[in-house]
C-alpha cells in the first residue's frame, strides 16, 4: 500500500483574471474550485494510475469539512484527523503571470501529531510506501517530518518518500528515505546556492544529499526536466516534454506519484524517471491533474 500524508491539505481558489492590475478591483473570467494538497496531489495521481493509496492528514473548520467531502466525491481511500482552526484556502489567480497566495493551515500540535503515529503504527507493513510532502503549519516545527520518522522507525521495510524544502527536508535525511524530490531552487537554497549550477553542479549537490542519507534524489527543473542520482551510483538526466503550460500546481505531485507508480511496475530507475517527468508534464498541460492516457501520451512524445 502506498500512503500518503498531507499535514496542510487546502482549499485551492482558481480565478482567471485577463490582465490583473494592482490598486483597482479586478473582475474574474473563470473561477473554479479544488482540493489540494501535496500529499494528496500524489494520492489522487496515483488512484488515477490504477495503484493502490490512502491518504492521510489533517483537517479543520469548514473548509476542512468541504475537502473531506471532495476526497470522498473522488473515491479517495482516506482517514484525516479533525483539529483546530480552519484548513487553508490557497488562491492561485490565473493573469498574464500565475501568482499564488497561500493560506497559513491549522493549528496542529504534539497530541495530534500522537494520534497520526498511532493510525501509521498500526498501517504500516514491510513494503508499504509512506509519502510525506508539502509544508506544516506554522504551529509545528522543522523537525515535524523527522520527528515522526523517528517514532516510526522500528517498522522495518518502509520506503520512505520526502518532497519537502529546507531543514524539513534535511532533517529526514538521517532515516534514509528512498527516494527525496527537492525542485531545483528548493536544492540551491539548501546549499546557499545564488545561481542555478550546471548539471555536473545539480549531480554535485545531489549527491551530497545522498552522503546526508538519501538513498535517491530526484531534482525537478520544471521544463528544464529532471535529473536523478540513484543508490546504485547512476547519473541520469530527462528532459521535459514540450507544451504549453496551463498550470504548474501539482506537476511535481504527480512527478512522485509517476515515480513510484513505474518503479513499482518495472524495477528501472530510468524508466521510472522519465515516467515521472511524463506526469508532471502532462499535469502543466492541463488545468486538473492528468489522467492516465494523458501522461502515457505525453511519455510517447519523450521516446
Amino acid at each position: 500500500m502506498i500512503y500518503t500524508v498531507t499535514f496542510n491539505p487546502s482549499l485551492d481558489y482558481y480565478v482567471k483574471v485577463n490582465n490583473i492590475k494592482s490598486g483597482i478591483v479586478n473582475r474574474t473570467t473563470a473561477e473554479r474550485l479544488a482540493v489540494g494538497g501535496k500529499g494528496l496531489n500524489v494520492s489522487l495521481a496515483l488512484k488515477e494510475l490504477g495503484d493502490e493509496t490512502y491518504a492521510l492528514g489533517f483537517v479543520a473548520g469548514f473548509t476542512g469539512k468541504y475537502i473531506r467531502e471532495k476526497v470522498i466525491q473522488l473515491g479517495l481511500e482516506h482517514d484525516f484527523i479533525e483539529v483546530s482552526g480552519q484548513s487553508r484556502i490557497n488562491v492561485k489567480v490565473r493573469s498574464n503571470t500565475e501568482t499564488d497566495i497561500n493560506g497559513t493551515g491549522a493549528e496542529i500540535y504534539q497530541n495530534d501529531i500522537n494520534k497520526l503515529v498511532k493510525k501509521l503504527k498500526a498501517l504500516l507493513k514491510e513494503g508499504d510506501w509512506l509519502v510525506v510532502c508539502g509544508s506544516v503549519p506554522s504551529t509545528l516545527g522543522c523537525t515535524t517530518y523527522a520527528d515522526m520518522f523517528k517514532k516510526l522507525k522500528q517498522i522495518k521495510g518502509v520506503n520512505l518518500v520526502v518532497d519537502a524544502s529546507g531543514r524539513l527536508l534535511t532533517e529526514t535525511l538521517k532515516y534514509k528515505p528512498f527516494f527525496i524530490k527537492p525542485n531545483i531552487y528548493e536544492m540551491c537554497e539548501i546549499f546557499g546556492l545564488n545561481t542555478v549550477p550546471d548539471m555536473e553542479g545539480i549531480f554535485a549537490c545531489a549527491r551530497e544529499l545522498q552522503d546526508m542519507g538519501a538513498r535517491n534524489v530526484i531534482v525537478s527543473m520544471g521544463s528544464s526536466g529532471a535529473a536523478m542520482v540513484t543508490e546504485t551510483k547512476q547519473s541520469m538526466y530527462v528532459r521535459a516534454a514540450r507544451g504549453q503550460v496551463v498550470n504548474s500546481v501539482g506537476a511535481g505531485d504527480s512527478m512522485v506519484a509517476g515515480f513510484i507508480h513505474e518503479y513499482l511496475r518495472s524495477g528501472n530507475y530510468f524508466s521510472a524517471l522519465n515516467f515521472a517527468a511524463a506526469a508532471g508534464s502532462a499535469c502543466a498541460f492541463t488545468k486538473n491533474l492528468a489522467t492516465k492516457e494523458q501522461i502515457e501520451y505525453v511519455e510517447s512524445l519523450m521516446l
